[in-house]
């Protein structure tokens, strides 16, 4: 009997050993799944670099050796830089609102960014006039939009986050309120709008780089890239946040805190992407569904890089094709939005729930 108890020790010592040896901490479980990322991630920024090429240069209507080519181009790199911030901005923004929620159908504009920026710019052409919103440009009226955008969601975050009972889930409702409301507001009074105006101010309400002004990079760009930075040296926290509350404070992590300062980030992110370039709804939900399918991985610090790329190569392939196969000056941010929408519903089709 004691050479059986032995026996089965060894055994179980034996089994013990060899799950631990078959463990691992790795972002990857495999070596062939790392070295897939890797292909696809160095793939689609040569494609997004590709696209970016293509369109600075092709079908360029001034002559290389003429003196205005480089003006040209770059008034075209204007273009390509909002391109890239709007990556940045919608790519790991709703990367890091999914995982705080731990829901992969819905994103940081249910907080109702959007319908703030709608309201702003409906509001402005309905009391002051259509010069008033011809004139709502330049620095500080950009400030101002992205600061009452941060400042609406401060106040939301600080008083649904630090109640007794508050929670995620009232907090992503009372957005989805606020919104829904703010956006029948802005319909009321587009109806009053004279047909003109309306025209007008239905060219700033659709998301579109040609509404991005170079004037603002000095102060956009060092802001997205401190943003970024902090996001990033955030991903092993945002790790153990996406497993849950439970898990979070098991782990150490001070839950409320780390949620509310992700909130934050993600609120500076959209709300400078809205100011400068319009709403794109369903733009950041399609990059994080796609970087999840490219990125089989929980470590934030590989998809935060796939949603960045994927996202530029998006932007800059829908637009070359746009521009230059399908010869049409369409506002492109319907098209993602449409796709982006399709995708949406498949995605519910498929889980049956949000």
């Amino acid at each position: 009997m004691n050479a059986l108890e032995q026996s089965n020790k060894e055994n179980v010592h034996i089994d013990v050993k060899l799950h631990k040896q078959k463990r691992s901490a790795r972002a990857f479980r495999t070596k062939k799944e790392e070295k897939r990322y890797w292909i696809l991630l160095i793939t689609v920024i040569i494609l997004g670099a590709i696209s970016t090429y293509g369109l600075l240069v092709y079908n360029n209507p001034v002559p290389i050796d003429s003196p205005s080519f480089i003006p040209v181009v770059e008034r075209r790199i204007v273009g390509v830089v909002a391109m890239l911030i709007a990556a940045v901005c919608h790519g790991l923004s709703t990367v890091a609102f999914q995982s705080i929620t731990n829901n992969r159908i819905i994103t940081p504009s249910l907080l109702g960014f959007e319908s703030l920026y709608s309201t702003i710019h409906t509001s402005t052409m309905f009391l002051f006039g259509a010069s008033a919103l011809v004139n709502f440009s330049g620095v500080g009226p950009f400030l101002l939009q992205v600061a009452l955008m941060v400042v609406m969601s401060l106040i939301l975050y600080g008083w649904l986050l630090s109640g007794k009972y508050g929670n995620l889930q009232l907090l992503l409702l009372i957005g989805i309120i606020i919104g829904t409301g703010l956006s029948t507001v802005s319909a009321f009074m587009r109806k009053l709008l004279a047909p003109s105006e309306f025209d007008l101010l239905q060219t700033r309400l659709f998301g579109s780089v040609n509404n991005a002004d170079a004037d603002y990079f000095p102060i956009v760009i060092p802001m997205v890239i401190i943003v970024a930075f902090l996001l990033f040296t955030f991903s092993k926290k945002l790790n153990i946040l996406a497993l849950g509350k439970d898990v979070s404070t098991t782990f150490g992590v001070k839950y409320q805190s780390s949620i509310i300062y992700t909130l934050v980030l993600v609120a500076v992110l959209m709300s400078i992407s809205t100011a400068l370039i319009g709403p794109l709804t369903f733009y950041g939900f399609l990059v994080a569904i796609l970087s999840y399918q490219a990125a089989p991985t929980y470590d934030h610090r590989y998809v935060f890089p796939m949603a960045l790329a994927l996202g530029f190569f998006i932007l800059t392939s829908a637009y070359f094709l746009m521009y230059h196969v399908f010869n049409s000056q369409a506002v492109v941010s319907v098209v993602i939005e449409l796709f982006g929408g399709i995708v949406f519903l498949i995605v519910i089709l498929r889980k049956r729930a949000l």
